[in-house]
């Protein structure tokens, strides 16, 4: 079982996303509010902190939201899961639909460290039941 630590959102593509604290898991859609939200199979992306962790002691100096995840928690190695897996979190309910991503074109980050966790580490999914998650909130596989 994990916690949700950040709840990142952006107001149009190609923006940073910044951590809002709390938003609403739209079914079939995503976070409420977000650039990235719609229809699809990658509709909320999700990032292990200790996974954000390891590479700020790397030196990089990165926010949450910076990788363009939605929903950073502690305690859930997310990409350890295989496709398909069901993620409860708050009194919503999430389903993995992807590992990782190709990353046509490269990150600021990528360019300032010559590596970015997100192609490897992050996952998404899609939104099976909304409702409202926020920092605090656990998280775990059904």
């Amino acid at each position: 079982m994990g916690t949700i630590k950040a709840v990142c959102l952006s107001e149009g593509k190609g923006t940073a996303k910044r951590d809002a604290g709390k938003a609403e898991l739209v079914v079939q859609h995503g976070l409420k509010g977000d650039a990235h939200a719609g229809a699809g199979h990658r509709q909320v992306s999700l990032l292990s902190l200790e996974k954000i962790e390891a590479f700020r002691a790397k030196g990089a100096a990165v926010e949450y939201g910076d990788f363009g995840e939605n929903i950073v928690a502690e305690g859930v190695d997310f990409a350890s899961y295989p496709i398909g897996t069901k993620f409860r979190c708050g009194n919503s309910l999430l389903e993995l639909t992807q590992i990782g991503k190709d990353c046509v074109n490269r990150c600021s980050i990528y360019y300032r460290m010559g590596d970015c966790i997100m192609p490897r580490e992050g996952i998404f999914a899609v939104v099976l039941q909304g409702g409202t998650v926020q920092t605090g909130d656990q998280i775990y596989a059904e």
